[in-house]
């Protein structure tokens, strides 16, 4: 005798079809959406066959298939084994075409707790998985974080199965692989490693395999969670794994000759290997003029700069470096300072962390008041810090420049790389002047070189240096002059067009 609760994975499946069915519902703990619809059919020794088909309800959409079982018993005038049935109804009675034959109670776990329907007969180890998924997601929408003026309007959705056929209409080519893996000792959640193959690079390939190989853990709830185990640096503040809500945006990945991962139950997808400069990149810079989009995309490193060390500049001139201000703006600034009881760093720092608190109130306050709360507090704030005397006006005035630049960064977990880097840099000018400041860029500089991708540089094409990547690096040339794809990324086929 089978014993119900113990090892179950292991165990086949029982002839007994009264055991299969209260095996299943002790393990799944008599769980009141676990359904088994009965029916029973001739045999050869025109003695009745008993059977059942079970579903979780809410995750199938069993209709059709009782509705084919039911008729092709009805229909049926031969007397069938019951291992004879089960193959009658695998290959004349049930439509579907996902129809699989199960032999353990792990494979009929999957199946059933994935959203297909069970069909199990008595007297038969045996049952058919019927795919009857009742697919209940919201439907493709226009992505929320990254969006453009021109362009796709569609982003994925959290169905795995949507979001790859997107990739497929996107890149229609044989060459287009899919690999899928179960993730999570408990979700076993779906992933799905998407790729080129022609393009590709064995080693990336080989090493995105290897990471997502030795995963062990319980759950999967959304891609970070798998970018978290498989990126080189898990101290670093800088992503070296980049992930995208779009559609085009993988693809363009993906013919560059990169890798894309996708998780189930999230609209997120992943791009390896990733580079610094690829934070920079809209998708937005394909589909307008070259020279509108490297104006902006020069803007955007610009406004980097601005975002991480403008409130240590300003600290460090107005506490050490008096001197290189002229004369005229000295004398304002130590005006408006001559009520401020605290040093500049303190001011700063007193003000960044309240706009990051505005920040964080905005974000998970309801949509219909969360804008109001972070523009009325702003001003409201900011006015009446600068009336009591608290803050100076030209305080108000870098913080908020400070902010504002850092919206301007398309990727938002570059944005809050930025956000860190700007606090170290504050207390390094609040303790060693414009030395510290430089000191620690220099640092960070170091930092960057020293970081990986999947066995990429970080900063390749610009460390190392690149001449031919460079028409899609700092600067966005005509899409005829890039005939070549990215050497650092070491595809297998370099050439991406005929030379016009």
């Amino acid at each position: 005798m089978i014993n119900p609760t113990n090892n179950i994975d292991d165990q086949p499946l029982h002839s007994d079809l009264k055991m299969n069915l209260k095996m299943l519902q002790d393990n799944l703990g008599h769980s009141p959406d676990l359904v088994s619809r009965h029916f029973q059919v001739n045999s050869a020794n025109k003695m009745p066959i008993h059977g059942a088909i079970v579903y979780i309800e809410g995750l199938s959409s069993s209709s059709s298939m009782l509705q084919s079982v039911y008729m092709g018993n009805h229909e049926s005038s031969q007397y069938f084994t019951p291992t004879e049935l089960m193959d009658y109804y695998k290959n004349s009675v049930i439509p579907e075409g996902a129809v699989f034959t199960l032999t353990s109670f792990n494979e009929l776990f999957d199946m059933l707790l994935t959203g297909n329907s069970i069909l199990l007969l008595d007297n038969c180890a045996q049952a058919l998985s019927v795919d009857t998924k009742d697919i209940r997601a919201r439907s493709v929408e226009e992505p929320n974080v990254q969006s453009v003026v021109r362009g796709p309007r569609e982003g994925f959705t959290e169905v795995l199965s949507w979001n790859t056929a997107m990739i497929r209409r996107k890149i229609n080519s044989r060459h287009l692989w899919f690999e899928n893996y179960k993730i999570g000792s408990v979700t076993k959640t779906d992933v799905s490693v998407i790729f080129i193959e022609n393009l590709v690079s064995d080693s990336v390939l080989e090493m995105v395999r290897e990471r997502l190989q030795k995963i062990d853990i319980d759950g999967i709830l959304e891609s970070n969670y798998i970018e978290e185990h498989i990126q080189d640096k898990k101290y670093s503040p800088f992503p070296t794994i980049f992930n995208s809500e779009r559609p085009d945006v993988v693809a363009a990945g993906l013919l560059e000759g990169r890798v894309a991962i996708m998780v189930d139950g999230t609209p997120f997808a992943l791009l390896v290997p990733a580079l610094f400069t690829q934070f920079f990149q809209s998708s937005e810079d394909y589909y307008e003029r070259t020279d509108f989009s490297t104006l902006i995309r020069l803007l955007r490193f610009f406004c980097f700069l601005i975002a991480t060390i403008t409130p240590s500049f300003y600290i460090a001139i107005t506490t050490f470096h008096q001197e290189l201000l002229p004369t005229t703006l000295l004398y304002n600034l130590a005006s408006q300072r001559e009520g401020v009881p605290f040093p500049a760093f303190i001011e700063a720092l007193v003000m960044e962390i309240t706009f990051e608190i505005l920040r964080e109130a905005s974000v998970r306050m309801p949509k219909t008041i969360g804008q109001s709360i972070s523009i009325v507090g702003t001003l409201v704030v900011g006015q009446a810090a600068v009336e009591a005397g608290l803050v100076s006006a030209a305080m108000v005035i870098v913080v908020s420049i400070t902010a504002i630049s850092n919206f301007v960064l398309p990727a938002f977990n570059l944005g809050i790389a930025a956000r860190i880097i700007r606090f170290l840099l504050m207390i390094m000018a609040a303790s060693f002047g414009l030395y510290g400041v430089f000191i620690c860029i220099i640092g960070i500089i170091f930092h960057l070189c020293s970081l990986t991708s999947f066995g990429v540089p970080y900063m390749a094409p610009l460390a190392p240096f690149n001449s031919t990547d460079q028409k899609d690096t700092l600067f966005r040339m005509p899409l005829r002059s890039m005939i070549t794809r990215p050497k650092s990324l070491k595809p297998k086929n370099l050439v991406r067009q005929k030379k016009s």
